[in-house]
């Protein structure tokens, strides 16, 4: 796996690898590697004949400095996992190299990035929307993965490349669980042993058939804190806290 940082570094090693022409597979994270990160990178490998990971912590999309402070990272671990999993190259850029304008210029969605998570999280989708683009401009890939626990994060990206007329398809691949139902997620680290227990009330009870009423009551009494829970585009869409870490979800109505 060859690790790069710049993107001249990245424009000189489709040049020199001659990855102009080739199917190219894309997949972007904020590090802290699980098995959703895992899923699609082996989907991609499936699909394309080089894959590219990027690992970047993109702060313009935190709308809480302690959220961002306290984010996991393990980058020597995320390293050597892309290395088992046959990641071809990964970019590994900092703040300075994404952001040259210091985030003068950003994209903006101004309607459904305003429901669910947005209406909590002022600004959060310009940050994701942003980066997301910078990157695609950057290493240009054929198909580009992304998971569906983010499925408002997923539909805007796919219309915003429809938008912008970026080439790139956007692949979806289903939400990853954990045994007990809990959607894998870099957050799920920060939950204490007691609260990562109490965590998989959270799926059991958005895939009963409760009354949105009865759920929010149910979690409450478990402990959690409700952001939202809402049905939209055929899902039931929810964002709760557990102590101080949020989690989010989604399932099929």
């Amino acid at each position: 796996m060859e690790i790069f940082y710049y993107p001249i570094e990245w424009f000189e090693i489709v040049k020199s690898h001659k990855l102009k022409n080739k199917v190219i597979g894309f997949v972007p994270t904020m590090g802290a590697l699980h098995e959703g990160h895992i899923s699609l990178i082996k989907k991609s490998k499936l699909e394309n004949k080089i894959t590219v990971v990027s690992i970047y912590i993109n702060q313009t999309q935190f709308n809480n400095e302690n959220d961002l402070k306290n984010y996991p990272t393990n980058i020597e671990y995320d390293i050597e996992l892309l290395k088992q999993n046959n990641v071809d190259f990964l970019f590994l850029p900092n703040y300075g190299i994404m952001y040259p304008d210091n985030y003068k210029f950003k994209i903006t969605e101004n309607e459904f990035s305003l429901t669910l998570c947005g209406a909590t999280r002022k600004g959060h989708f310009d940050g994701v929307l942003t980066i997301v683009a910078k990157l695609l401009n950057i290493i240009k890939p054929t198909n580009a993965y992304f998971g569906e626990k983010d499925y408002q994060q997923l539909l805007l990206i796919r219309n915003m490349v429809k938008a912008l007329f970026i080439d790139v398809n956007i692949i979806s691949c289903p939400t990853v669980r954990d045994k007990d139902g809990l959607a894998f997620s870099s957050r799920n680290n920060l939950l204490t042993t007691k609260e990562r227990e109490i965590a998989s009330i959270f799926p059991k009870t958005l895939n009963s058939n409760k009354s949105i009423e009865d759920m929010k009551t149910e979690l409450i009494n478990s402990g959690f804190t409700i952001d939202y829970i809402e049905e939209k585009l055929d899902r039931l869409f929810a964002a709760v806290y557990l102590g101080k870490v949020r989690l989010i979800d989604n399932v099929k109505k």
